[in-house]
Formats: C-alpha cells, sequence, structure tokens
C-alpha cells in the first residue's frame, strides 16, 4: 500500500511539471532563426590538388532563448571539395546542435580541389544548409581553381613554359649534363622545404622587362603574399654556365644558393640579371665553397640574414646591385668570409669585384669582412663607386671612390622613394646620382639607359 501511495504521487508529479508553463520545449527554445558573420565564404586561387589554408565564419543565436539546430549539411555531400568541421567536430553533416542565447560556434572550411584540365582558374561553388525551426538558410562557399603542371622528385629538362603555373613537391631536379630553359612569364610554385636543384647542368631562365619569371611558394592565399620561409630556393651544385634574367624570386629561405664552381674555371657557374631577390628568411644570395656568380642590376632585400653571404671563398662579379638589409633583417646587407667553421682552413677569393653598388639597410654597418690572409691565400677583393654604410670609413686599398654613409647618418642616405613598398628609385639630391663609373651596362633593370656617368645601384633615374 505505500508503494501505491508513492507511485501516485510520482505519476501526479510529473503530471504537473508537464503542464507549468514554460517548461515544455517550445519555451526552453526560440522559434527564431540564425545570424551568420558573412553570407559568401570566398577562397583565394588554389592549385589542384593542394589544400587550401583554413578558414572560417561564426554562427550566431543573437535571441534571448537557446536555439535548435535541427541540421547543418554541406550541400554538395561526399562529392565537394569542401570539408567542414563545426566547432570542432569534422563531417559534412551535423544535427541536433543546441546553441544558448547569445552565443556563437565556429564553422571552419577547407577545400581540396582535383584538376580540371584547364590552363585558366574555374569557379567552384557548393553551399552550407542550416536548419532551425522549419527554415533553411545558406551559406555559399566559393573558390579560384588553378590547373598546374606538378613537379614532385622529378627530372626537370626541357622546357618549362608558361601557359600553366609549375608547382614543385620536394625537389625537381635538372641532372648532370641536361638543361632547363623556363620561359618567359612563367610562374613556378614550390611547396614547403622544395627546391629547384641544378646539379652538373645548366638553367636558363628567359623572363623580360614587364614578363618576369617569378618564383614563390604555392599558398596562394592572400596572407601568404608576405611570408617568408615558404620553400628553400634555387640550389646550384658545381654547375655549368646557367644564366638569370628578368626574375622575381621572393618568400623562400635562400633565394639562389651556388655551391663550387664546377667545371668551367675561365667562366660563371650561374649569371644572375635584371632581377629581384626579396623577402626570404635567410639569404637573398648564398655563396659557398669557392662558387663563382655573376650579377648585374639586381635588387635584393628585406632578407632575414643577408642579401649577399660568402662562405669559404668564391669568385663573385657584381655591378650596378642594390644589397639592401630593411624590413626584419639585423645582419649586415652583405658578409663575406673566406673559411667556414675552421679559421684554420681558408680559402680563395680569386675574383671579388662589387662596383656601382648599395649597400644600406638598418643597421649601423651594412658590410663585414672577416677574411684571414695567409702567405698562400688569394685574396682579391675590389670594390669601386659603391655607396657604403658602415660605422667607419674603410681605408683597405681595395675600396675606391666609394661614397660613406657613417653609421646612421640622416643627412646622408641613398633617399629611397619607398622602403616599404620596395620602391628603390631615388630623389634628385640623393648621393647615389651620377657617382657611379661608365661600363657595358647600358640599361637599368627598368629598361632605362644609362647616364654617363651612371647613378650607383640597379636603378638609374633619369
Amino acid at each position: 500500500m505505500r508503494f501505491t501511495s508513492i507511485l501516485i504521487c510520482l505519476i501526479g508529479l510529473c503530471f504537473y511539471l508537464l503542464t507549468i508553463p514554460g517548461c515544455t520545449k517550445e519555451t526552453f527554445t526560440t522559434s527564431g532563426n540564425l545570424d551568420f558573420s558573412l553570407d559568401t565564404l570566398v577562397f583565394d586561387t588554389v592549385f589542384t590538388t593542394i589544400g587550401s589554408t583554413t578558414q572560417q565564419f561564426k554562427i550566431y543565436n543573437n535571441n534571448n532563448k537557446s536555439i535548435l539546430i535541427d541540421e547543418v549539411e554541406l550541400m554538395g555531400g561526399q562529392d565537394s571539395p569542401f570539408r567542414l568541421n563545426l566547432d570542432g567536430v569534422s563531417g559534412i553533416n551535423h544535427q541536433d546542435i543546441s546553441l544558448l542565447e547569445n552565443d556563437s560556434l565556429y564553422m571552419f572550411v577547407e577545400v581540396t580541389l582535383g584538376v580540371n584540365n584547364q590552363n585558366a582558374p574555374l569557379v567552384i561553388e557548393d553551399s552550407i544548409r542550416f536548419r532551425t525551426n522549419g527554415l533553411d538558410q545558406y551559406v555559399n562557399l566559393a573558390v579560384w581553381g588553378q590547373d598546374a603542371y606538378f613537379h614532385y622528385q622529378d627530372q626537370a629538362q626541357g622546357v618549362w613554359t608558361s601557359d600553366k603555373p609549375h608547382v614543385i613537391y620536394g625537389y625537381s631536379l635538372v641532372d648532370s649534363a641536361e638543361t632547363l630553359t623556363i620561359d618567359a612569364g612563367t610562374q613556378v610554385h614550390l611547396h614547403k622545404n622544395a627546391v629547384l636543384y641544378v646539379y652538373k647542368s645548366s638553367l636558363f631562365v628567359n623572363g623580360f622587362l614587364d614578363n618576369e619569371v617569378v618564383f614563390q611558394g604555392d599558398r596562394l592565399e592572400a596572407l601568404y603574399d608576405d611570408v617568408p620561409g615558404q620553400y628553400y630556393g634555387i640550389y646550384f651544385n658545381q654547375a655549368e654556365p646557367s644564366v638569370i634574367d628578368y626574375a622575381v624570386i621572393k618568400n623562400g629561405t635562400s633565394g639562389i644558393h651556388v655551391f663550387n664552381e664546377g667545371n668551367n674555371p675561365g667562366s660563371y657557374a650561374v649569371t644572375v640579371k635584371n632581377t629581384k631577390i626579396f623577402n626570404h628568411s635567410s639569404y637573398g644570395l648564398f655563396l659557398f665553397d669557392d662558387a663563382s656568380i655573376k650579377g648585374e642590376n639586381l635588387l635584393i632585400y628585406k632578407n632575414g640574414f643577408h642579401a649577399l653571404l660568402v662562405l669559404k671563398g668564391a669568385k663573385f662579379n657584381f655591378n650596378h646591385c642594390d644589397f639592401l638589409g630593411y624590413g626584419a633583417a639585423q645582419s649586415p646587407a652583405i658578409g663575406i668570409r673566406n673559411y667556414y667553421d675552421d679559421p684554420s682552413i681558408v680559402s680563395n677569393i680569386d675574383e671579388g669585384k662589387i662596383y656601382n653598388s648599395v649597400l644600406s639597410g638598418n643597421i649601423e654597418s651594412e658590410l663585414v669582412l672577416d677574411t684571414i690572409l695567409t702567405p698562400s691565400t688569394i685574396l682579391n677583393l675590389d670594390i669601386q663607386n659603391c655607396f657604403i654604410q658602415a660605422n667607419e670609413v674603410y681605408t683597405e686599398p681595395f675600396f675606391l671612390n666609394c661614397l660613406w654613409r657613417v653609421g646612421l647618418d640622416e643627412f646622408y642616405k641613398p633617399k629611397f622613394n619607398d622602403v616599404g613598398l620596395g620602391d628603390f628609385g631615388f630623389s634628385n639630391d640623393s648621393p647615389l646620382q651620377g657617382s657611379g663609373f661608365g661600363s657595358s651596362i647600358l640599361t637599368d633593370i627598368l629598361g632605362n639607359f644609362r647616364n654617363n656617368p651612371p647613378d650607383i645601384g640597379a636603378i638609374e633615374e633619369n
């Protein structure tokens, strides 16, 4: 009897609770709908087969009561190139999500595109449906996809054309005795840590003014436009004579790395002309162990350490170049050393010419020479008609007719137009004006004819 009484009381209590106003589902949840931080999520151009960065938007419940999201669905289903993650849970379909009043959720979205066999970008679209209280709301998704030639640990030879971008994974090797030619206007993209490796072979980069060959990372989203260290760089190992003309090399680790001279002691392993090398996490040009290079009309700037680093000797000949620090660089624009880690083992600098060039940047001294001279060492440095920023005027006899900015003298500097924007033209009262000496380099990096005497640096201001 006692048990029966208790049971009757419990049943009565439950019935009472169910009839209390405000305790039904309708009183705990709103009949309103959702708000979103955007109506269309757009991805920048993404290479086919390469995943995008993760983008996000927020889902808001701006009501004063909780809301039950009946379903969240990627409309393209399993065939969609997009992938979803709702507040930490992956999947293309989510159901019965409760969102508290005046609260929000994150939706994360990524995309990986298949090969489209088209040279021009194409637009891929999809949408995410949110169903609440019988109403469907949508957030649209859009991505521009670009097909490309993909090089994954392959043998590079012949001609790379400009009809589609070229994307390097791992490495692309120009092997011994082979030749790779890259046409003007070609876009070369390198994946993380990737390298274009030239081994006992030749590379010819045939850009021209306003149709340069561009080397950069393979992330095309705008936030990667100015991120260094996205790949390694172009590596020459005992190269046959190679030429890079009118190129832009940016956002890597070491823009151009040259190791050893190879089997052509009478010529330069690499010649680089009319080229911009900038925003690398370590070096613009890295010469190691008797490397040889000739450079004309080069703008090398905003690199993490040095614009030019020479270790363990080299042969180099630079004319009308800008070796610049700026950016985050706190190391001299040029560092030259004829040994590596053991000062007892020194190498030669058979030729060390720097003519008509600018050495400038953020710090007091943008040139450091750390060389050891022994009775058998060759140290043929020859630096003429250069603008040099240093903490003192160097008196070594191989400096000839140079202009010296001692420390950070505010009244004697190159007076570039806009360092932050990479505009290294200069004003009419710059000391660079007319301070060079004549050479066979008749035009500057912008195609302007040089005066006589010419200006110092890669740009001639007429």
